[in-house]
């Protein structure tokens, strides 16, 4: 494909995962600045901490079809294919984490990571990833962490059900950045739940 067209499906897949819903469903909604909750990103967790369950799970929503709908695009009108579609994946994640409409401050890129997977393989990879998150976050007290641990077993799930030679640079890319969004996590150490191993091994607390 032409550098030419590569660019305007990157630079649209990028503008997309920008923009910055968790914040817009704050203000409209709740008439609050979510970023002054909980971990002060603008996350869909925060739209939570805020005060409502339903805005965040329309903030969830809107997070991942802002990843997955530029790659339909991209696929489906562009004919992007190959190596080139593993550039425009990632914009989204990119433009979520590193969002211009916010000073170049954006959030942690979760929920976009589900989005872009899903525009890629539909139900498989948020599957997977969805079921190995909720685990984590049972057993592990740090969520970042348990982001991780998520995003180590797509890998392993996806070269058994779908293999993709342009899966595996993307993956890369997409755990890069959502470690660095979750360095503070994971500079502490990984620890299970208070009673969690005690529990596994059938013990009383």
């Amino acid at each position: 494909m032409s550098a030419g067209n590569l660019f305007f499906w990157t630079a649209l897949a990028f503008l997309s995962g920008a923009l910055p819903f968790s914040v817009w469903v704050g203000r409209l909604a709740l008439r609050t600045d979510i970023r002054q909750y909980g971990d002060h990103n603008p996350g869909a967790s925060n739209v939570m901490r805020a005060g409502s369950k339903f805005w965040g799970g329309i903030a969830i929503l809107l997070d991942g079809f802002k990843g997955a709908i530029p790659i339909w695009m991209a696929v489906g009108w562009g004919n992007v294919v190959g190596w080139p579609l593993a550039i425009v994946a990632i914009a989204p994640v990119l433009g979520h984490a590193y969002s211009p409409f916010l000073g170049f401050r954006g959030g942690k890129a979760v929920a976009v990571t589900f989005g872009v997977w899903s525009g890629l393989t539909l139900w498989f990879a948020p599957t997977v990833l969805g079921i190995t998150l909720a685990v984590a976050l049972a057993i592990l007290v740090v969520p970042g962490w348990a982001v991780m641990a998520g995003m180590a077993v797509l890998p392993a799930a996806l070269a058994f059900y779908q293999p993709n030679p342009i899966f595996v640079p993307l993956w890369l890319m997409n755990a890069a950045i959502l470690a660095w969004k979750h360095r503070e996590d994971l500079r502490q150490t990984p620890r299970l739940r208070d009673g969690l191993l005690g529990r596994l091994m059938g013990r009383r607390e």
